[in-house]
């Protein structure tokens, strides 16, 4: 039995990362991979549970030994999934989760193409400009920066099979749900997973 793998794609400020937390809060059976990072730990973030925080030079040498199923470079620092604990939970049957931006979605379908992508999309953008601003952790600059990125990004949407307009987190939460229960009743899955059951029966 395999499990099944499924990607979280949002522009910065879109609240993915709040959804993503709610998500594994309300479904235990759902695992998360931690990604690599080179960006300093922000307030409050600990190595090894928001990301593996790692210097430049360590990153780009687990790039050359192919170590990521997925890497880009995001508002100038360097984000990466590392391939072997992705691959032995999906052997092992484990629901696997990726919150990572569209470029590395991209690369994670090359390897996976039947993983299932859900992007989360702001109200507006001039929400979008307000939930940076407000996080008062970010210049001026920066939040120019992840503007303009965040308008490339939306670009990708239509290469996600579901979009999730998070504009009340409560709904957010329950359609976020809502896609991965749906997902995991699909015929194809029930009948790996119970194909005694479908034996039976068929």
């Amino acid at each position: 039995m395999t499990g099944q793998l499924f990607i979280v794609s949002a522009p910065s400020g879109a609240g993915k990362t709040t959804l993503v937390r709610l998500l594994l809060e309300n479904d235990p059976e759902l695992g998360v991979s931690v990604s690599h990072c080179t960006r300093a730990p922000r307030a409050g973030e600990q190595d090894g549970r928001e990301y593996h925080f790692v210097g430049v030079d360590e990153f780009l040498e687990k790039v050359a030994a192919d170590g990521f199923l997925e890497w880009a470079e995001v508002h100038g620092n360097h984000y990466g999934t590392a391939r072997s604990g992705i691959e032995s939970a999906l052997l092992a049957g484990q629901d696997m989760l990726l919150e990572i931006d569209w470029q590395g979605a991209q690369q994670v379908r090359r390897v996976f193409p039947e993983a299932i992508g859900i992007f989360v999309l702001p109200p507006s953008l001039a929400e979008l400009e307000r939930r940076l601003s407000g996080r008062a952790t970010d210049s001026a600059d920066t939040i120019r920066r992840r503007l303009a990125a965040a308008r490339e990004e939306l670009r990708h949407v239509g290469e996600f099979d579901y979009v999730i307009i998070n504009d009340d987190l409560h709904r957010a939460l329950h359609d976020l749900l809502a896609v991965i229960r749906a997902a995991r009743l699909r015929y194809a899955t029930q009948h790996q997973r119970h194909s005694a059951l479908f034996a039976t029966m068929l």
